[in-house]
């Protein structure tokens, strides 16, 4: 096996468990801010989210290791955007604390947060998504994959910020 394979493979168990950890994270956040009182909105566009990712998660995987992409000149690019948007989407889960989720949980009376990344940006967790979604395939040359779920993530982010934005308004409906 090539190293070029190996690190790929390494980079996806990677990604891997950090989003099956960070499922478990956001279970737990959900117990707490519902028996707070939070309630979820926009639930029926969740699975759209989760497709997107495990899209991303397969995607990468196929054209690496079936396809055979590889990483191009410009890998160290990609790579450095991708650790930039880990870097911001790590902080805004540190500033939400455990309101951070992968659903649109909100606690009644509680004001959104402005601390963190949230000073500057109202949703820097998706801008830093969006980065990890064309970043991490396009470090290993798995342009398709970077494209097909940008656009679909594009899709569903519309519909979710719409949702979130109404759901912090206190104007959204669970």
């Amino acid at each position: 096996m090539e190293s070029a394979t190996r690190w790929f493979i390494a980079f996806l168990a990677f990604v891997i468990l950090q989003r099956l950890s960070e499922l478990v994270l956001a279970a737990r956040n959900a117990r707490r801010v519902m028996g707070r009182g939070g309630r979820e909105y926009g639930a029926g566009h969740f699975p759209w989210l989760v497709g997107v990712h495990v899209l991303f998660i397969l995607g990468m995987a196929g054209e690496v290791l079936v396809l055979g992409e590889r990483p191009g000149v410009s890998w160290p690019l990609w790579l450095a955007i991708w650790l930039g948007a880990q870097a911001l989407r790590y902080a805004s889960i540190r500033a939400l604390g455990d309101r951070w989720n992968v659903r649109i949980i909100v606690e009644p009376g509680v004001p959104p947060v402005a601390s963190g990344p949230y000073r500057f940006l109202n949703h820097p967790n998706y801008v830093a998504i969006v980065a990890e979604l064309v970043s991490a395939p396009l470090i290993f040359g798995a342009w398709r994959t970077a494209l097909l779920v940008s656009i679909l993530n594009a899709l569903a982010l519309r519909t979710r910020i719409r949702q979130e934005n109404a759901a912090l308004r206190g104007d959204g409906h669970a």
